[in-house]
């Protein structure tokens, strides 16, 4: 566990690494000063931040499959595995963006789209179940969800319950014949 989990730290590292040197790119442009060397740097990191989420997703691939860890901590994992991902293609997106003006950046976040031709690319694709939801319509899905998994739990509870009031009285009755 110890070789993976640095690995996925120095994956994060070297995207927070990458969105400050895209971010002090964008300052130099946004100056007049030249920032090709940082292109090339930000470039090769893009590249080395890639590299390492593929050996993530193999070192994870195989020990799911030799069944070194669970499925639920698979799952776990495939999930930090698949924020990495988003992550990087949300670091691709700035980069290939060549930094727009500040405004333009401020007012597609606030309008939460599209301003003058540049997209935002911290905003994630919306699920089917999702798109077109307003925030209390959400809320309120979640709630049912919420309450589905509690009915789950509660009908789970309820045939544990019942199984140990059936191992108790089969131990009572072997007991008993003894």
């Amino acid at each position: 566990p110890a070789p993976r989990l640095s690995q996925y730290d120095a994956a994060c590292q070297l995207a927070q690494d990458i969105a400050e040197r895209i971010q002090e790119r964008n300052r130099y442009q946004r100056n007049g000063e030249s920032s090709a060397k940082l292109n090339v740097i930000i470039r090769s990191s893009l590249q080395n931040l890639h590299e390492k989420i593929d050996q993530l997703k193999d070192l994870l691939l195989r020990a799911v499959s030799t069944r070194q860890i669970t499925q639920l901590e698979g799952d776990r994992r495939q999930n930090l595995v698949d924020d990495l991902l988003t992550r990087h293609k949300q670091l691709q997106a700035s980069y290939q963006n060549e930094g727009p003006e500040p405004d333009v950046i401020r007012s597609s976040l606030m309008a939460g789209g599209v301003k003058r031709g540049v997209t935002n690319p911290w905003l994630l694709e919306e699920s089917e179940e999702t798109r077109g939801l307003g925030f209390d319509d959400l809320r309120q899905q979640q709630r049912r969800i919420i309450e589905e998994q509690d009915a789950g739990l509660e009908a789970l509870s309820s045939i544990i319950s019942r199984q140990k009031l059936m191992g108790q009285e089969i131990g009572n009755e072997l007991d008993e014949q003894n």
